[in-house]
């Protein structure tokens, strides 16, 4: 845990990465490969230094995942190769950029999951005499009777479906099928392990157990479908940092992605089968003691998005005992933050987590790196080198 050894040398509110918790995460991670390589996925972290090092610290890591075009260009840009874009874009102007792009040694992977997807890159490629190479999206929600186990993802189910649109892509030229993703969500990213609610996390722990093997067998047969038809895919790529342990377990996956798990923020606390240290935190001073006990931190709004509820807000974590206002939270200009016990002043700092990873860093220029307590490098983020994406 961090601690306020080094406050006087930085300028708050800062964003913090305790630089010991994160390489044993790397190297956590690194060990439940399972045979697998494991792609980074950018939108956790949002900080291309960092990106390169989880890249260095273990031959496992190969490859991003981004999540939008000019994000792609942008890392492309930056030296980075073997990007798959994870979701489906339809910006010409930068599909006209990636398509000139893989014309060269880099290569940026398209997401698509539907007739028209392919239909506007073929257009695209043939305009800019450039080519795209592409990844099927499955999807791998569980439907229990009318329950919707999973997220809104691609309208792609079933082994028909997929080759359809596989058939599709081989007809172009400028058209190549690399692979096929599945994010089974639904492991990946739902906790069974959350305070006060002890049967829904009975209830999420049984519909995991359930769809797990459910999944595996999906993914197995639209696999073995393309390969029975003559088409072959160099990836497979599957789950997320909460599926890792079942996910790297599948003869047909060839790579699982991770983003989450480096940083470890609040909604991983939450999980019945794994834990990381938390690395990623943020400081923000105290401007105001407006009431016994009560303490007013400048800034403090980096609510995380999903379906809103407490657990999208980020927490006090040290000094330990603070609570956020049930009718405040935390705000966009100020953060009031209740101790019964605590001496604090005008100017110190008290240090919060978020409850998801790399969006936090779209509100910070820099996250500055301790080990034991002290200050031994500053990186930047997407912000800090100028780049907005989502």
């Amino acid at each position: 845990m961090l601690s306020n050894a080094w406050i006087k040398e930085v300028s708050l509110p800062a964003l913090l990465l305790d630089l010991d918790a994160f390489d044993e995460n790397c190297k956590k991670i690194a060990e439940k490969a399972n045979g697998k390589t494991i792609r980074i996925a950018t939108k956790s972290i949002r900080s291309v230094p960092i990106l390169r090092k989880i890249l260095d610290s273990s031959s496992v890591f190969k490859g991003l995942m981004t999540f939008t075009p000019h994000e792609s260009i942008f890392l492309s840009e930056k030296g980075f190769d073997d990007i798959l874009l994870g979701y489906p874009c339809w910006d010409k102007e930068a599909l006209s950029k990636i398509a000139q792009i893989n014309q060269t040694a880099s290569r940026i992977i398209l997401m698509v999951d539907a007739l028209e997807h392919i239909d506007h890159l073929h257009r695209i490629a043939a305009e800019t005499n450039g080519k795209f190479y592409l990844c099927i999206d499955l999807d791998m929600s569980t439907a229990f009777g009318k329950l919707h186990f999973g997220v809104r993802r691609s309208p792609l189910n079933n082994e028909e479906n997929v080759l359809k649109l596989a058939k599709k892509i081989k007809q172009s030229p400028t058209l190549e099928l690399i692979g096929m993703m599945g994010y089974e969500a639904q492991i990946a990213g739902v906790g069974d392990l959350m305070p006060s609610q002890f049967l829904k996390n009975r209830f999420i722990s049984y519909l995991k157990k359930k769809a797990i093997p459910e999944i595996a067998g999906r993914r197995k047969r639209v696999v073995q479908k393309l390969i029975d038809e003559g088409i072959s895919l160099s990836l497979v790529n599957g789950g997320g940092t909460g599926s890792l342990h079942t996910t790297t377990k599948e003869d047909y996956v060839t790579e699982v992605t991770v983003g989450s798990g480096f940083y470890s923020p609040l909604l991983f606390d939450y999980y019945q089968d794994f834990s990381y240290k938390p690395s990623l935190f943020f400081a923000l001073p105290i401007v105001r003691k407006p009431a016994p006990h009560i303490y007013t931190c400048l800034g403090g709004g980096y609510i995380a998005s999903g379906a809103t509820g407490k657990d999208k807000l980020p927490q006090p974590v040290y000094p330990q005992g603070g609570k956020l206002l049930p009718l405040e939270g935390a705000g966009e200009v100020q953060t009031p933050v209740y101790f019964e016990n605590a001496s604090l002043e005008i100017g110190d700092a008290i240090i919060f987590r978020a409850a998801k990873a790399g969006e936090i860093c779209e509100r910070f220029k820099e996250i500055i790196c301790l080990s034991d307590q002290q200050i031994v490098d500053r990186f930047d983020t997407y912000r800090g080198e100028g780049a907005c994406f989502l």
